[in-house]
């Protein structure tokens, strides 16, 4: 008889960067919803956009941010949702939604254990998360398997939208191993941080593996009272 296998339970928990649970009115948790259904409107019937990859050009985009509320405002329009955390390198989504790390994505990736085993559901409904689980010394390696195709496999077939949140692709190889693999990717740039050379040569990298770049998210812009988040369809 085979085992039943269920999520694990994560704390009670609202961070102020999770503007779209504490703030849902506010016009940054509006700019989310607008990500949201520009996302749904790219989805195909023969086309389908299932496994999103939202990275960065660099360091401090808040790419993290923007992965924690995108799925969040999908989990509220009654999708079952799983946020990834794949950036094994500077994981922060165990923190944001205060959960436990000891066991994650690269257990899975390195072990037998399932994604439905390994996952933790949050406090918001239809939403879980896998976090990036123990330190691994080679993330990369680990991302580019044939492990990693089963793992999103599985995840599919468990969700209606996978998100990963990914280390910066100029700074690593992940992101473009991710990004070949997913339905979509979208890129995170922040007003006064982003740099134009490096903007460049992320969307190469992108095009370089074949990525269907959905759009940019374009944060921290000051036109209106609060600090924005605007998308650039591709």
């Amino acid at each position: 008889m085979s085992k039943k296998h269920t999520e694990r339970k994560g704390t009670q928990t609202h961070p102020v960067s999770l503007i779209t649970l504490i703030d849902p009115s506010s016009p940054i948790s509006e700019q989310f919803r607008t990500i949201r259904t520009n996302i749904q409107f790219a989805s195909s019937a023969d086309r389908q956009i299932k496994t999103i990859v939202v990275t960065s050009s660099g360091p401090g985009e808040g790419k993290s941010t923007s992965s924690a509320n995108l799925a969040i405002v999908f989990a509220k329009s009654g999708q079952r949702v799983l946020l990834v955390d794949a950036d094994m390198r500077k994981p922060t989504v165990y923190k944001t939604f205060k959960l436990s790390n000891e066991v994650g994505l690269s257990t899975v990736l390195s072990t037998q254990k399932s994604v439905l085993e390994a996952a933790q559901q949050t406090t918001v409904e239809n939403l879980s998360v896998l976090t990036s689980g123990p330190k691994a010394p080679n993330p990369s390696e680990l991302l580019g398997s044939a492990r990693m195709d089963q793992v999103i496999d599985e995840a599919r077939n468990l969700y209606d939208i996978v998100i990963f949140d990914m280390p910066p692709v100029v700074a690593v190889t992940d992101a473009q191993i991710m990004a070949s693999k997913a339905d979509g990717t979208v890129l995170v740039i922040r007003e006064n941080v982003s740099r134009k050379e490096s903007l460049v040569k992320a969307r190469d990298l992108l095009k370089m593996v074949g990525a269907r770049v959905l759009g940019v998210v374009y944060n921290g812009a000051h036109h209106t009272k609060d600090q924005g988040y605007y998308y650039y369809s591709n």
